[in-house]
């Protein structure tokens, strides 16, 4: 298999009614890229692992992770960013809330712009009143808070750079604050509207204890770091080989040739 260009990370847990279709759709969308997809396991009960293997002996694109017990996404996302051989990361909830058929559009739009980050905006939200409150109480705090300019940072359609992920502090519930954390190391960020579906099969892992209350609470973790971040300050010059330079701050010294010596 050619070196994939894009790396697809799915966090799933107990989604096997939905994995199915969601990969089918992925393939269907990049007929001309070259990608690999890493689903990860968190911890299922169903038979979400045994369809995985069943898929991947038979596509050498799928590569399935497992996790024994339930990690976490932010865990998930970030082991699979590792085990990733893409120069590009593209992220999809496993519940096939995502639309695949928004993959090129976003992954142009990275690679067009050469920004960090590409975030989708789902701008008609097909989830219940409950869930759509709480998100938008926590993404106005957010917003408001980290100044990030992202108006729905919860929205796990995203295309990223590698190395610009792998460079954020990694901490749980993370993956709600990429946007923000990119920024804060100097990268740049986008937001793309996107198509948002109706779950299909199983139900839904958050709830309002934690997707409101966690975020609001970790939002205050993040103003932290926005605060204590330094990018890396560039030197004025290199001296390379310091016996033959002198000491750093000093000019260099220059033994006296036999004209000089008295």
């Amino acid at each position: 298999m050619p070196q994939p260009l894009l790396s697809i990370i799915i966090p799933a847990k107990d989604e096997a009614g939905n994995l199915p279709q969601l990969l089918d759709e992925i393939n269907a969308a990049l007929p001309d890229e070259e990608y690999e997809i890493l689903v990860v396991d968190d911890g299922s009960t169903d038979s979400t692992w045994a369809m995985l293997s069943q898929r991947a002996a038979r596509d050498a694109r799928l590569r399935p992770l497992r996790h024994a017990h339930s990690a976490g996404q932010s865990t998930s996302i970030w082991q699979a960013a590792w085990a990733a051989r893409g120069t590009w990361l593209a992220t999809l909830d496993g519940d096939g809330q995502n639309d695949p058929a928004d993959l090129p559009r976003l992954y142009d739009k990275a690679r067009q712009e050469g920004i960090a980050l590409v975030n989708g905006h789902r701008v008609q939200r097909r989830d219940n009143r409950l869930t759509r409150l709480s998100s938008k109480i926590a993404n106005r705090v957010r917003s408001a808070l980290l100044n990030d300019d992202t108006p729905d940072t919860g929205c796990g359609l995203k295309i990223m750079r590698r190395d610009a992920f792998l460079k954020l502090p990694y901490f749980d519930h993370m993956h709600r604050f990429i946007p923000a954390l990119i920024l804060a190391q100097g990268g740049r960020c986008v937001s793309v509207p996107v198509n948002h579906r109706p779950r299909g099969a199983g139900k839904s892992h958050y709830g309002l204890n934690n997707r409101l209350w966690v975020s609001l609470v970790d939002i205050v973790g993040v103003m932290w770091l926005q605060r204590r971040t330094r990018l890396p300050a560039p030197f004025e010059n290199e001296v390379s080989h310091a016996s033959e330079q002198g000491m750093p701050g000093t000019s260099a010294a220059k033994a006296p040739s036999s004209e000089e010596t008295p």
